[in-house]
């Protein structure tokens, strides 16, 4: 198999900000997101509620399913979906509920699977069990 690479000139970067009601506002100093040349850079979600911002669920069930709703609603702010995600990276606190966790994970991503990482971590911000990050290919 030969390697073919084609270098890309992009004249100036085409760059925004994403902001939606949709998910959950940033808890710090960064954005829901960034749109760079037709990908979307999606900071990491944990299972805030975009409306409350408190804490959802307490399984590992419960949080992944708000956890990729809030992912789901980045991408529809985007007008993107689940099959455009290229890549994720996953975070959980407790190695453990890896299968559970990609049980809930597999059914939004039903059609194009995503290239992935999955680490396990000590802790992550408001004590969620899991946080997830994506990349995704917007028009």
């Amino acid at each position: 198999m030969e390697n073919n690479v084609t270098k890309v000139d992009f004249q100036e970067p085409t760059i925004y900000t994403v902001e939606t009601k949709d998910a959950p506002k940033a808890i710090g100093p960064y954005v829901q997101g960034k749109v760079v040349n037709g990908m979307l850079y999606a900071s990491g979600q944990i299972a805030l509620d975009p409306v409350s911002g408190e804490m959802v669920g307490e399984t590992i069930e419960d949080q992944t399913y708000q956890v990729l709703r809030n992912v789901g609603g980045l991408l529809n702010a985007v007008e993107a979906d689940y099959d455009q995600v290229v890549k994720t990276t996953c975070f959980l606190k407790n190695m453990s509920d890896f299968t559970t966790f990609n049980q809930v994970y597999e059914s939004f991503f039903d059609n194009e699977k995503p290239s992935r990482s999955c680490v396990g971590v000590a802790n992550l911000p408001k004590d969620a069990l899991v946080e997830v990050e994506i990349v995704a290919v917007v028009k």
